[in-house]
């Protein structure tokens, strides 16, 4: 399935309060959408290199059923030092903050904007600042959606540059192996010349290669997969809900199964797109969508949405169905989110309660659900 980046849309759907927050390590520019809804968190989004939080998140936002969610929360747009959209060139000599010291930056921004919690998604780089954040402030992240994390200190800028001569020139090549198969470079044409067309104009190239830099550089994430009964208490993981999400020909597919074997498998689950490269948000926007909904309905979330397109089906009883089951079955076990066929046998599928189907959280490994 193709996608075309619509930098007309990006251009006229700048709807939000721009923010520009004095954090420990310089400015950060974000982006609020709507006011906190009582003790709800607020959804947190942080792009990847290359892109800006409209290129990165405009398409699924602005998707139907996300734009049901929206109603019930409210969200603010992170966008990495100088990425933004008309950024100024940084001063000669300016060091751009470490990905540690860019996860530090947000807690000055939940602070000036009175936002006490967050569910965060972030994509890439954006993943990786995030699931720092999150290492770092447990109490203040209720749930995560991490599309493409890579949780290893070395990562695709270290091959790509022994592969490549002249980290300048070639930025923009890098960024697009980076987001793309090679499958995709070669055959998806029309998305492939609009991101590159993105990256290349609206994008101030010194402070992406600042970014790129800082990327590059970042260290191991450092978790590791609890042991029941052994070092629960002590392990360095991520303690709130986990949503990994990856498309099945993405150049992050390693990078993802491997953040996955890391973390808690009751907590986290495994999304693995079909027919998706390394952008499922921008190609699948519609399947992204569905996933967050049951996701945040696991959290026990918006208790009942209806989906465009399942007709009378409710997210309270598809979506903790699905959750339920992605938490209790084994890593070998797929399911498919649009068959028509698991939603007819949604009552087979799971008897009793869902809220009892979550308690009895007695599986040992992650499951990996396919769409």
């Amino acid at each position: 399935m193709s996608a075309i980046l619509d930098l007309d849309q990006i251009a006229c759907s700048g709807n939000g309060v721009e923010h520009d927050i004095e954090t420990p390590h310089g400015v950060l520019h974000v982006t609020m959408r709507g006011v906190p809804k009582g003790n709800k968190p607020v959804i947190l989004t942080y792009h990847d290199i290359g892109l800006n939080h409209k290129s990165c998140f405009n398409t699924l936002f602005n998707y139907e059923d996300m734009q049901e969610i929206m109603q019930h929360f409210a969200v603010v747009h992170v966008d990495a030092p100088g990425q933004q959209e008309g950024a100024p060139p940084f001063p000669s000599g300016y060091r751009y903050p470490t990905m540690d010291e860019l996860a530090e930056m947000l807690p000055s921004v939940m602070t000036q904007l009175k936002v006490n919690s967050v569910i965060a998604i972030g994509v890439g780089a954006g993943a990786y600042i995030l699931s720092r954040f999150a290492l770092n402030n447990p109490t203040l992240v209720e749930g995560l959606v991490l599309i493409n994390v890579d949780p290893c200190a070395e990562g695709w800028i270290d091959w790509a540059a022994s592969k490549l001569s002249g980290w300048t020139s070639d930025l923009v090549d890098i960024i697009m192996s980076h987001h793309f198969s090679t499958d995709e470079l070669t055959d998806n044409t029309e998305l492939i010349q609009s991101y590159r067309l993105h990256i290349t104009q609206d994008i101030n190239q010194d402070n992406l290669a600042l970014f790129c830099g800082s990327y590059q550089y970042r260290r191991d994430l450092e978790i590791e997969r609890p042991i029941v009964g052994l070092n629960e208490a002590t392990v360095n993981t991520l303690t709130c809900p986990a949503l990994l999400v990856v498309g099945d020909t993405s150049p992050a597919v390693e990078a993802v199964v491997e953040c996955n074997s890391r973390l808690n498998p009751v907590k986290t689950t495994l999304l693995k797109m079909a027919d998706c490269g390394g952008l499922p948000q921008i190609v699948q926007p519609g399947k992204l969508a569905e996933a967050f909904k049951y996701f945040v309905q696991g959290m026990g979330y918006i208790p009942y949405v209806l989906l465009s397109h399942l007709s009378n089906d409710s997210v309270a009883s598809v979506g903790m169905t699905r959750l339920a089951r992605s938490r209790t079955a084994s890593s070998s076990s797929i399911t498919s989110m649009d068959s028509s066929r698991s939603r007819n046998n949604l009552n087979s599928l799971l008897e009793g309660s869902v809220t009892g189907a979550l308690d009895n959280q007695a599986g040992p490994q992650t499951m990996e659900v396919s769409c």
